[in-house]
């Protein structure tokens, strides 16, 4: 299986909430760093970690929070995709669309570090309550 094929694969996985899929295409020290402006933001360690502080933050934080893959790149084990978030916030009823790009590496076909990058600041006008 290529990168590109692994990550494909590993965007399957998250939007079946496949969590057995994500575990085998993850390495088990993987780090998943999110921008630090995002709504629950971190560095993760470990894909029980990234399952729970990250997917299942993001379903519960949001009302059809989805990542929409545009553009798909790929550079030997590393894998740039550009894309947007959407979804909207429960508390406001507010919907945002967020430019986003998340960069892979990877090693003997699996994921070992993810990075994303993303203008947060649509995501918090949608969680925020007009003044």
């Amino acid at each position: 299986m290529t990168s590109l094929e692994t990550i494909r694969d590993l965007y399957r996985a998250m939007r079946e909430k496949d969590d057995a899929a994500v575990h085998a295409l993850c390495a088990e020290d993987i780090v998943w760093q999110q921008s630090a402006g995002f709504p629950g933001g971190s560095t993760w360690h470990g894909p029980a970690s990234v399952i729970e502080n990250v997917f299942r933050a993001n379903s519960r934080r949001w009302t059809g929070f989805a990542f929409t893959e545009e553009e798909m790149m790929e550079f030997g084990d590393r894998v740039t995709v550009l894309g947007h978030y959407s979804g909207t916030s429960p508390a406001t009823g507010k919907s945002m669309r967020v430019a986003v790009a998340h960069v892979y590496d990877l090693k003997e076909g699996k994921v070992t570090r993810f990075r994303m990058y993303a203008d947060t600041h649509p995501m918090w006008q949608a969680m925020t309550a007009d003044a």
